[in-house]
């Protein structure tokens, strides 16, 4: 396939180039440039009028809690989403698995119509519950990076003398590695150091929610005398989820670990937790990405995600974030933690895309296409998604 006459942003610093060809051969880029033969019998799409940008991608959700969309919304953080107590895993454990594959495909096909072509997603439900998601996505043409959870948690009585994973549960957390592509950890309030660095020796994927509330920073420091962040490290992720009331020094450690932050600014404001300091974490150092979190609070909406975050940081934080930052956040950021070949425009890169209309409504006259794509993109203005080189919504 050769796409001819489009605007593209290229690359790992996503520049904007007014026209370009590219060449998608297997569902690669083969090939970048301003201008390409076709081959015989090649198919040809002239994209005159749009630009094409990476599939975007999600950093940060649990679309199994799709079936509990705004379920007590005046609750508080901990009688929500507590990994223990909260009604969301009463709701899970208690809906039917048909039910739960129902509104898991329809996220599913929600963040395709959104850009969206990868998500990460911290799993519940041990085994099971990657199967469920598993076989909900199947066939669906999005990818999902799934990370799976055994079902542990330990006290704090457990936490201060340092009681180890049992036996059985390492037994459990083996098996549930073997089903899927690492661990999402609830967080290290639920585990003493022990089990935290157990975690580290696992090979794939290993993510866990940090600072996410006031609350559970100042838990941590109770019970152990050390940062909820400074804990999580233990378990050497390969980023650390929210981060929203994470100190200078937290980040300064993230940053020396090599780890990366996943930032939900959405679910934060709507759980009336605050918002992130992402220019201190990008001051620090630090790898910055963005996810929209929890189904139950937010739509899996990674355009309102930026919105959101460029203009509440203004306004609460008094600094600007430049657009073509959070862009990259939602694209190369978290190609990152992904190994790359995701979610940027270049040669060899796995070919997903999303073109947008540049004359739509909302957009014409485009003065910075940064600026534009984060703070004026809908749903209205994509003209098409591709993924894996197939259109798979709209059309061209």
């Amino acid at each position: 396939m050769l796409i001819r006459n489009v605007s593209l942003l290229l690359g790992r610093e996503l520049d904007y180039v007014n026209t370009a060809c590219v060449r998608i051969s297997n569902k690669y880029i083969e090939t970048i440039g301003k201008k390409i033969q076709s081959k015989k019998d090649e198919q040809i799409i002239d994209c005159e009028g749009l630009l094409m940008m990476p599939g975007l991608i999600n950093a940060h959700t649990h679309i199994g809690d799709s079936i509990a969309k705004d379920i007590n919304i005046d609750e508080d953080v901990e009688s929500k989403i507590h990994p223990v107590t909260g009604f969301k895993q009463k709701i899970l454990k208690s809906s039917g698995v048909s039910h739960l594959t129902s509104f898991i495909q329809s996220s599913c096909l929600s963040m395709i119509r959104k850009g969206i072509t990868t998500f990460i997603d911290f799993r519940e439900g041990g085994v099971k519950g990657v199967n469920i998601l598993q076989k909900a996505s199947f066939g669906i043409p999005i990818r999902p990076v799934i990370l799976g959870r055994i079902d542990f948690y330990q006290d704090f009585k457990s936490i201060k003398t340092n009681s180890p994973i049992p036996e059985s549960k390492k037994l459990d957390l083996k098996n549930l590695l073997n089903n899927c592509d690492g661990i999402g950890i609830s967080g290290p309030n639920e585990f003493s150091d022990s089990a935290l660095r157990h975690f580290s020796k696992q090979r794939k994927i290993c993510a866990i929610h940090s600072a996410e509330t006031e609350e559970s920073n100042a838990t941590s420091s109770k019970v152990t005398g050390k940062s909820e962040t400074e804990r999580a490290l233990l378990a050497k992720p390969d980023f650390l989820v929210h981060m929203t009331h994470a100190s200078k020094k937290d980040l300064q450690l993230v940053s020396k670990n090599k780890s990366s932050i996943v930032v939900c600014p959405r679910a934060n404001g709507a759980l009336a937790e605050g918002i992130p300091d992402v220019n201190l974490m990008l001051e620090t150092g630090c790898n910055v990405a963005i996810g929209t979190d929890n189904v139950m609070i937010n739509s899996p909406d990674m355009f309102k995600e930026m919105d959101y975050l460029w203009k509440v940081s203004m306004g609460m934080k008094k600094k600007r974030l430049a657009p073509k930052s959070i862009l990259k956040m939602s694209t190369v950021n978290g190609s990152d933690l992904l190994g790359g070949k995701v979610g940027i425009i270049q040669i060899n890169n796995i070919a997903d895309f999303i073109f947008i209309e540049k004359h739509a409504i909302d957009l014409e006259p485009m003065h910075n296409p940064y600026a534009s794509l984060v703070h004026r993109i809908s749903e209205n203005t994509i003209r098409a998604v591709m993924f894996k080189g197939e259109i798979i919504h709209g059309k061209i």
